[in-house]
């Protein structure tokens, strides 16, 4: 308490002397120096942040002791994560090197390398007809990430994510349970200072029945109404912000495309595809930086304005705006190229226009490759820009510090001596460990696990790239805590929170996301069906002329028709399943489209029916909380509860109950069984709990000679 009013009720804690700036700042300090062994801080610096320690496990348990529970918690999931991509980087790697062994057996690439067709325009006027072999590159790098073995490995790592999660419930089940922390409430927690203060002008106040003090009652119609709406709204602006950036980035891609089309005499129609693509997705890549603390700074004054009590509250709403932002951010323009680009461009006899401009086209072996480039760019260029900033940035603000405590010492005139300088001094110049400061982590590492699961199926190497980076930032961000950051206060927590339920809903939409690449943006099922259904060898021989269409250079709609190139071309083809123009229906989808479109759905069907099917089972099977471990609970609630009884009949004896406590004696269960048959006939779990830390605070407060022996077995329980 830091005020004589009696009247107030939250006129306590150093959090809102910080906020009313009657502190400078607080924070405990660092166990000696980094180059002083023989103190913690030293210790954990050889041994755990180093990066030649990067096979080893870590030392939770000390990192624990030396941090708190919640820092603790998020190093043990990242070690966690990092040591399951393992298993699904060894299976990516194999896919991965099967491709590449069987690179020249692929017959429709070979054909297309072989091929002398001559292709419709890409674009308008500009574009003139084009050699289908000049994509021979393209083709036969396509291949390496749409083969066989993709559907292998789609529904591997949607089983991969489900027994992810499930392990990580027990692996943290067994944490949360050596760590103590079963019994910890987070509705115990007092009110933000923030929301104290913006609340400091209202008179109406009610009781809180957990912590049974007056609070002040937020006036819903008035006040939290208006910001809910303010905030929904805002955010659903910036979504649609994010998607005209996608746009943007499509419109940038169609005109460079007609722009080199100008130079076709020097530039090939696949290093112009590939130029494209490689720009625009940089682009979207700095697009995405900007956005990313423009979102994060409007998402925490909005979640400031929705008045939650709680820093669990605000943490929890704060995490949800900010990953839905950066979700529509960094996958929009990934959605775009694998579901809707080259969907709906029509026919060259009339396409399907935007703006008077022709939609983008893939190329005749799909979109499948420039979804592998926007993949691999975004998620490796994004890891490695943040890797470099999230170590600069603190370097930065601890010089920055360095200089004002300098300069403050200065105007003191207090004798500077670095080696005699106490320890607050030290750890004053280093950077401050905000109560957020965890957040930017888990949202990398949770981006990073959308890019593994949701798109796996168009980039098989994402876990091989992501466990490089975690074993990286793993230690990296250990070094950080010990170098650039002052001592965090600790803090205890249960589980990680929110972000197990966002993990478990990117689970579940990985699941569609793969089936619906497999089956409409790679070309697994139109091969399938030729070999099943067209080929009699049920090989891939013809495969490539089978999926092209023939047009009419005549047919050509107006304005679309080349100014450029060969006049005397009279049939071109292009990617797509439609009638030739001898046919009587000519132009309109074949009897091969709709049997084709039928084999998608029906793949969608039977893949996700399949995989959710085997995901509920696994689920089943593996229990969230070992056996060995339930055991072991059971066996220390039942000596817990036996202590406290033995120890009620000796405080029953010393205050001369006698016939109480003969009562008690004889009639004290002496087997587990016994003991759970009477407590289920008499209290509940919760009665339970709270009658168990009564009494031990009880007998921890009132502790007597004669019942020492009994006193040591809760403390350890």
């Amino acid at each position: 308490m830091f005020s004589e009013r009696t009247d107030d009720d939250f006129s306590f804690g150093i959090e809102r002397l910080l906020n009313e700036k009657t502190y400078t700042a607080v924070y405990p300090l660092h166990d000696g120096d980094l180059r002083q062994p023989g103190s913690m801080r030293y210790l954990l610096y050889n041994e755990w942040a180093a990066i030649r320690r990067w096979y080893r496990y870590q030392p939770l348990d000390y990192v624990r002791d030396y941090f708190g529970v919640k820092i603790a918690l998020y190093f043990a999931w990242l070690g966690f994560y990092t040591h399951m991509l393992l298993s699904a980087s060894i299976v990516g790697l194999a896919c991965f090197i099967y491709s590449w062994i069987t690179l020249y057996d692929n017959k429709p690439s070979e054909d297309i390398c072989n091929s002398q067709i001559s292709m419709c325009p890409l674009c308008d006027n500009w574009c003139s007809y084009w050699n289908l072999s000049e994509t021979c590159v393209h083709a036969r790098i396509t291949y390496l990430f749409d083969n066989p073995t993709t559907v292998f490995f789609a529904i591997f790592m949607s089983f991969w994510a489900t027994l992810f999660l499930e392990m990580w419930k027990r692996y943290s089940a067994e944490i949360t349970h050596r760590w103590d922390l079963t019994g910890f409430d987070v509705q115990e927690e007092h009110p933000r200072p923030q929301y104290l203060a913006r609340l400091s002008h209202i008179k109406k106040k009610q009781v809180n029945i957990v912590t049974n003090t007056m609070e002040p009652q937020v006036p819903f119609w008035r006040m939290k109404f208006p910001a809910t709406i303010l905030s929904f709204s805002v955010v659903m602006l910036l979504v649609v912000l994010a998607v005209a950036t996608v746009v943007a980035v499509v419109l940038y891609r169609m005109s460079v495309l007609a722009a080199l089309s100008v130079y076709q005499d020097r530039v090939t129609t696949s290093a112009a595809l590939f130029f494209s693509t490689s720009t625009a997705a940089s682009i979207n890549l700095c697009c995405i930086l900007v956005f990313n603390w423009i979102y994060t700074f409007v998402a925490q004054y909005l979640t400031e304005m929705e008045f939650l009590r709680t820093q669990t509250e605000f943490d929890d709403s704060l995490t949800l705006k900010i990953y839905l932002l950066q979700f529509v951010n960094h996958y929009a323009s990934i959605f775009y190229i694998a579901f809707f680009k080259g969907k709906f461009i029509g026919s060259p006899r009339k396409y399907n226009k935007i703006f008077k401009n022709r939609q983008e086209e893939c190329g005749p072996e799909g979109c499948l490759m420039e979804l592998c480039i926007q993949l691999a760019i975004i998620m490796i260029g994004k890891q490695a820009m943040n890797t470099v900033l999230e170590m600069l940035f603190p370097l930065f603000y601890k010089k920055l510090n360095t200089w004002k405590v300098k300069i403050g010492l200065q105007k003191d005139q207090s004798p500077i001596n670095k080696e005699k300088q106490p320890q607050w001094i030290k750890d004053f110049k280093l950077v401050e460990w905000g109560p957020r400061s965890l957040f930017p982590e888990y949202l990398e590492m949770v981006l990073q696990y959308g890019f593994v699961t949701i798109f796996v199926a168009a980039f098989p190497l994402a876990p091989f790239f992501a466990l490089l980076n975690n074993i990286l930032e793993m230690r990296l961000d250990a070094q950080k805590l010990l170098t650039f950051y002052r001592r965090p206060v600790t803090q205890r927590v249960r589980d990680i929170g929110v972000w197990y339920r966002i993990l478990d809903s990117i689970g579940k939409l990985s699941v569609v996301t793969n089936g619906f690449i497999i089956a409409f943006t790679s070309d697994f099922i139109p091969r399938l069906v030729y070999r099943v259904a067209v080929s009699e060898d049920h090989s891939l021989e013809g495969y490539l002329n089978h999926s092209l269409s023939y047009f009419n250079t005549s047919d050509f709609q107006v304005g679309s028709s080349p100014r450029v190139g060969s006049a005397n071309e009279s049939i071109c083809r292009y990617p797509d399943y439609r009638e030739p123009p001898w046919s009587e229906n000519r132009y309109e989808h074949s009897a091969m489209f709709w049997h084709i479109l039928a084999a998608r759905l029906a793949f969608v069907v039977v893949f996700e029916n399949v995989v959710a099917l085997v995901m509920i089972i696994v689920r089943w099977c593996v229990a969230d909380i070992p056996k060995e471990l339930s055991a072991q609970i059971r066996r220390e609630a039942f000596l817990t509860n036996e202590i406290i009884i033995k120890q009620e009949a000796l405080r029953a004896q010393n205050g001369g109950n006698e016939s109480r406590l003969n009562n008690l004696l004889l009639n004290c269960p002496s087997t587990p069984d016994q003991w759970d048959t009477v407590i289920n006939k008499t209290l509940s779990d919760s009665d339970l709990d709270l009658y168990i830390h009564k009494q031990q605070h009880s007998t921890l407060q009132e502790p007597s000679t004669s019942n020492s022996g009994y006193l040591k077995a809760p403390t350890q329980v």
